[in-house]
């Protein structure tokens, strides 16, 4: 079996501190030579100006593809099309479009009056300028807004049909989740690339409330698993197996590509790169 291909997204740093730790991340990632890296936004837009410092320097100092999340909350569109027309001046030729979180304190998304409505709007324009591959999220557990079974499978379909070109899963925890939502996506004729996304546990009771934040489904065997392995001091070698193995379930039913959130931390990732025979080739750019 060989090594797959590989994709890492950090998130913009709010500090000097931060900035050190992701320019570190980075240079012990690089080597492993991933496909793309991406930058998120923060929630309602928060971050929108580092978002785009940062890649803009990871692009001109590392020499990787960078993908930049671009999102249509409290914009408008002639706002957002300007930010997206910065990168491609910058050089910047992916981008990570979705409809965004809710800004803090707002229990749900709200379109602004002169922006895009969703991320089908924001995706049919990008693909108008012609100037981006457009990756979008995906969500092979329900999403905390969709209404039935299939919404997230027929949601993503209107992406493609809009202009995406891939799109990438939120995280999960169990191989057959994502695969039982790649089976529903084929079975609607849904043909592009999926990416499942990967989450190595830095922290398990940190995933824990993410994963209620965003409606993962926690397995009741990991949580017994981590929390004695935190207890005896083995959380991180746990989840490397952990990751690992889930990756080569993957593998197994042949998925090709993983992206990997880093979270801005770079040692679980390496660790688990290695488990799946993927080293560094060279020195990245200091």
């Amino acid at each position: 079996m060989s090594a797959p291909r590989i994709s890492f997204e950090f998130f913009p740093p709010r500090s000097l501190d931060a900035s050190f730790r992701l320019w570190e991340t980075m240079k012990m990632l690089a080597p492993l030579r991933p496909g793309f890296v991406s930058v998120t936004y923060g929630a309602g837009g928060t971050t929108r100006q580092l978002t785009h410092e940062a890649v803009k320097a990871i692009g001109t100092h590392f020499g990787v593809d960078v993908a930049a999340h671009l999102t249509c909350v409290d914009a408008t569109r002639e706002e957002t099309l300007a930010i997206a027309n910065s990168y491609a001046d910058a050089g910047v030729s992916q981008i990570v479009a979705l409809r965004g979180d809710p800004p803090k304190g707002a229990d749900r998304f709200t379109a602004h009056p002169e922006g895009f409505a969703d991320s089908v709007e924001l995706i049919e324009a990008l693909a108008a300028t012609g100037k981006f591959n457009l990756r979008v999220g995906a969500y092979p557990e329900p999403h905390p807004e969709a209404r039935e079974d299939l919404a997230d499978v027929r949601w993503l379909k209107r992406k493609f049909e809009a202009g995406a070109d891939s799109a990438i899963t939120q995280f999960f925890f169990e191989a057959e989740t994502f695969l039982r939502f790649r089976d529903k996506c084929a079975k609607e004729g849904i043909t592009k690339l999926i990416i499942p996304g990967i989450l190595p546990i830095e922290n398990w009771e940190g995933t824990k409330r993410f994963a209620a934040r965003c409606a993962a489904q926690v397995p009741a065997h990991l949580d017994e698993a981590f929390t004695k392995a935190n207890a005896e001091g083995r959380e991180a070698a746990l989840s490397v197996q952990v990751c690992a193995d889930l990756c080569r379930r993957l593998m197994a039913e042949g998925v090709e590509d993983f992206q990997f959130y880093t979270l801005n931390r770079p040692h679980l990732t390496l660790a688990v790169c290695a488990e799946l025979g993927i080293h560094p080739q060279d020195q990245a750019a200091a």
